[in-house]
């Protein structure tokens, strides 16, 4: 075999899609970042990409103007998955990559948690402005072997 070893790494792969800039978005976007993972057999944390997210696009449809749809792009690749939303609005998001804000979420109020999720669950995110607006962003590693669920 000349002395080149095969490896079974997955291929790079996407999957855009325009969503609704309404709420109607939020388990439409899960159920692609699940299907997605679930196809390949990704071994990133399907349950943390859903949550994430979620999230992400919630925070687009609370915090954008305009009816204009939103877009997601999902990226797996052999270390991990990129999930982005694109928004029309390029402004950044509040206090995403901000490691700590002033004072903690009130544990009573609705809102006020899902940068923190971001900030905490992913290995790294951020945003970046666009031609129309900008993406905001997150990554999750692939989970080792030995610590996947069975």
């Amino acid at each position: 075999m000349n002395g080149l070893a095969l490896h079974n790494t997955p291929a790079p792969a996407s999957w855009r899609i325009a969503l609704p800039h309404t709420v109607a978005a939020v388990p439409v976007a899960r159920a692609l970042v699940r299907t997605a993972l679930a196809e390949l057999e990704h071994a990133a944390d399907s349950d943390t990409a859903e949550l994430l997210t979620a999230e992400l696009v919630a925070n687009a449809v609370e915090h954008t103007a305009g009816d204009g749809p939103l877009e997601l792009v999902v990226e797996l690749m052999p270390s991990g998955c990129q999930v982005e939303v694109h928004d029309p609005d390029p402004a950044p998001p509040g206090n995403l990559t901000v490691p700590h804000q002033a004072g903690e979420p009130d544990p009573w109020q609705e809102h006020g948690r899902g940068l923190l999720l971001i900030r905490t669950l992913s290995s790294s995110c951020g945003h970046r402005p666009t031609d129309s607006g900008k993406a905001v962003w997150f990554r999750l590693p692939v989970i080792p072997a030995q610590r996947r669920p069975l």
